[in-house]
């Protein structure tokens, strides 16, 4: 039993995620390679030779530091959407790194990254497979009180 919100009498919480979170991870991925491209005009262009771990690197700083301070990115902020745990609490740092751990092996691993985008379509909480094994939820921000 979980205090989240029940997907067949509350599915207001869940309308619409799967292509809420698609649209946040646009926004996410066009911040994330802003703060890359920064980053390297700022090391002089050296940070070219080492880019896949600068854009992973600051991709996860960016996602955790976001999450932990509004359950959040601020990509899933501007789609209307944030995470709860199972206690339907926001995300506190730990949280936030153990989500954004999941989410980032999951992106790495094109298996998971599709198995977890049908758990996304198919699930009634639209969870993927990092929120199923965290325990997490992305609902909708407009519906939940404050």
């Amino acid at each position: 039993m979980t205090a989240l919100p029940d997907p067949d009498y509350q599915a207001e919480f869940y309308a619409s995620v799967a292509p809420k979170r698609l649209l946040a991870w646009v926004v996410d991925s066009l911040i994330i390679f802003g703060l890359c491209m920064a980053t390297v005009v700022m090391t002089a262009f050296v940070g070219l030779f080492i880019w896949p771990l600068l854009y992973l690197t600051i991709g996860f700083a960016y996602r955790t530091v976001t999450i932990a301070n509004g359950s959040a990115t601020l990509g899933m902020r501007f789609a209307g959407i944030e995470l709860r745990d199972l206690s339907g609490q926001r995300m506190d740092l730990q949280m936030a790194a153990l989500h954004t751990g999941a989410y980032t092996v999951a992106l790495a691993v094109p298996l998971l990254r599709v198995i977890s985008v049908i758990m996304m379509l198919t699930s009634a909480r639209g969870q993927g497979l990092g929120d199923a094994i965290l325990g997490t939820v992305m609902l909708n921000r407009r519906s939940i009180q404050r």
